[in-house]
């Protein structure tokens, strides 16, 4: 089920927060989790119904293995067994559905066999619930997590805001919050605030994300029909269309967790405001570059030598952060050359130099630039071709007939191009909210805008890592 559709908004939603509502207003506090846990996996069911079993299942056992981690008798070498136990499951789920295939067709290219790979498709929202899994059991093994009650657990892992695409979360910062009818009632500013957000959201996504994903999808198809201007088109559609989809996401699942009581963390930060990758990351899927940082980057760099550790930290992390993202090296050159321009800018830091404000988020929105090629790419010669196509500007012509055929596409990237650089974002908003006339004419605008461009809406994009 996707946020910005009638079926949700008018349905799912309403009967929903009205159920959960009406418990805790009758201090309900437990049955009300329930009804969140009910309506989440009813929520997941319906756009993964046939992976529903293996979501519950891998709940189940990182519960189980949580539970092993923070017995009190538990010795620790007992605990580093079972911690294993945990990873080798999370870990090896993921890359059953996930890289299983693009395994085999390696290992029969390298190797002359003819493995025949098996017949798989990705459970909806599986890349970030293991995260979320994975933080949980590790910060169960280093002692950072305690006991929760089966059903807090449950609300945590299931909670329908976050469980498909992020934020990924910390599990003591949701279900504390959760824990108390005080913290879940109803308050009119938040509410009048999460309507807001949603509205934002759903503008996003259903006039400006949709178009630019429907023009850069159809070029990178086959990008060897497309030329200088196609390339260039498309590719800043797919930059700023991941943005604004992506963005769009969490804006709705914030203002959805406020719906609920819950207080979700933003997931961008205008990152292409940034002036070198150091700062990308910190404004690009925050919660992702948080985990990364955290469980990935604390351990290499705690672990290794003292003369390479920052730079073997950085590489393993995006390393990590490619696979992550998709099966095939378009992916794994994506995350390597991401490594080296983030290293870059620590370096800069480092050595105290810095380039003009102007120059440097130039500089920034152009690796952003090639990295998209390399991320949306099918493969490394797709990619190769895209880019030879953005560098032969003998091929400029037919400016105006491109235009003339394309002026909805333009018209959106010009508009989407204002909002990026001279407006606020989501997070500032919040910052500065009331629930005064202004504030309400927007979201009404907002809102009844999206309800009609509503009738062909596409998936997110993040739904298929």
């Amino acid at each position: 089920m996707i946020f910005s559709t009638y079926k949700f908004i008018l349905i799912f939603l309403p009967i929903t927060l009205t159920v959960f509502r009406i418990l805790i207003k009758s201090e309900r506090v437990s049955a009300a989790k329930f009804c969140l846990i009910i309506a989440s996996l009813l929520f997941y069911a319906q756009g993964s119904l046939r992976f529903l079993p293996v979501l519950l299942f891998t709940a189940l056992f990182n519960f189980a293995v949580g539970r092993l981690l923070l017995a009190d008798n538990a010795e620790r070498r007992a605990k580093a067994l079972f911690f294993g136990i945990g990873l080798l499951e999370n870990i090896g789920l993921l890359g059953y559905f996930k890289y299983s295939g693009f395994f085999i067709e390696n290992l029969n290219f390298f190797f002359g066999t003819d493995l025949a790979a098996p017949e798989t498709s990705l459970p909806l929202g599986i890349s970030f619930f293991t995260f979320n899994l994975i933080a949980y059991i590790t910060d169960a093994f280093r002692g950072k997590a305690t006991r929760y009650a089966f059903w807090d657990y449950m609300a945590f892992i299931t909670f329908f805001p976050y469980l498909i695409m992020g934020p990924i979360v910390k599990h003591g910062d949701i279900i504390h919050q959760m824990g108390e009818s005080e913290k879940l009632r109803f308050r009119p500013d938040d509410f009048c605030l999460a309507l807001f957000l949603f509205s934002v959201g759903c503008a996003k996504k259903v006039i400006l994300a949709d178009p630019l994903i429907g023009f850069a999808a159809g070029y990178y198809v086959d990008p060897a029909a497309g030329g200088f201007l196609e390339a260039w088109i498309a590719t800043f559609s797919y930059t700023l269309a991941y943005y604004f989809d992506f963005s769009a996401y969490g804006d709705m699942a914030v203002g959805l967790g406020l719906f609920f009581g819950i207080k979700l963390p933003i997931n961008f930060n205008s990152p292409y405001k940034a002036r070198n990758f150091v700062d990308f990351w910190r404004r690009w899927n925050i919660s992702l570059t948080g985990f990364l940082n955290e469980y990935v980057f604390g351990s290499v760099y705690r672990f290794g030598e003292r003369a390479g550790k920052l730079f073997a930290g950085v590489m393993v992390t995006f390393l990590v952060s490619g696979i992550w993202h998709g099966a095939g090296w378009n992916f794994v050159a994506w995350g390597i050359v991401n490594g080296f321009f983030v290293y870059a800018g620590m370096l800069m830091t480092l050595y105290n130099k810095r380039l003009p404000k102007a120059a440097a988020r130039i500089l920034t929105l152009a690796g952003v630039l090639f990295t998209r090629v390399l991320f949306d790419s099918h493969s490394l010669a797709a990619a190769a071709v895209t880019l030879r196509s953005m560098t032969d500007a003998g091929a400029l012509s037919g400016f105006a007939a491109f235009g003339k055929a394309n002026i909805r596409i333009l018209s959106t990237l010009l508009i989407g191009t204002v909002i990026i650089f001279f407006t606020e974002n989501a997070g500032e908003h919040m910052k500065k909210f009331r629930p005064d006339l202004r504030y309400a004419l927007w979201t009404g605008a907002l809102l009844t805008v999206s309800l009609f461009f509503m009738t062909n809406v596409s998936s997110f994009l993040y739904f298929q890592f």
